[in-house]
C-alpha cells in the first residue's frame, strides 16, 4: 500500500501546469524580443542612447584619465601610453633582429658553399692532376726557391 502512495505522489505535481505556462510565456516573449531587436528603429534608438551616454561621460572619463595618470606618475609606474610605446619599440627591434638573423643565415650558407671543394671532373681539360707541383716563383718571375 505504501508503494501505491509514492507512485501517486510522483505522478501528480501541482506546479506542472504553472511550469508549462512559464515555458510558453518565455518562448513567446523570446520571439517578440527577437522581432523587436532585429528592426532598424531599435538599432537607431540604441545608437542614439549610446551616443548620448558617450557624450555625457566624456568629461568624467577625461578627469578620471588625468587623475589616473598623475597617480601612476606619483607611484613611479608606467602609463598605458608608455607601455604601448615600449611594446611598439620592442616589436621594431624584434623585426630588425629577425632581418639580421636572416642575413646571417644567408652569409653562413654562402661561406659554406665557398668552403666546399669544387666537384672533381674526370676530364683532363678542366683540372690538373694533384701530382703536378710548380715551385713558387721569385720576384723576378723565375722558378726556384725564394731568397
Amino acid at each position: 500500500m505504501a508503494e501505491t502512495r509514492t507512485e501517486e505522489q510522483k505522478t501528480y505535481d501541482p506546479f506542472e501546469p504553472f511550469r508549462g505556462m512559464r515555458d510558453a510565456y518565455l518562448e513567446s516573449l523570446s520571439k517578440a524580443m527577437t522581432d523587436v531587436v532585429n528592426t532598424e528603429s531599435y538599432a537607431e534608438a540604441t545608437g542614439a542612447m549610446l551616443d548620448c551616454y558617450l557624450t555625457a561621460s566624456a568629461p568624467f572619463r577625461e578627469t578620471l584619465e588625468k587623475s589616473m595618470l598623475q597617480t601612476m606618475q606619483q607611484l613611479s609606474l608606467p602609463s598605458r601610453q608608455e607601455v604601448a610605446s615600449l611594446a611598439e619599440r620592442f616589436t621594431n627591434v624584434e623585426m630588425r633582429l629577425d632581418d639580421i638573423d636572416a642575413k646571417l643565415d644567408n652569409l653562413a650558407k654562402e661561406l659554406a658553399a665557398l668552403r666546399q671543394p669544387p666537384a672533381k671532373d674526370n676530364t683532363a681539360s678542366h683540372s690538373r692532376p694533384d701530382s703536378v707541383h710548380q715551385p713558387p716563383r721569385d720576384s723576378s718571375g723565375k722558378n726556384g726557391p725564394r731568397s
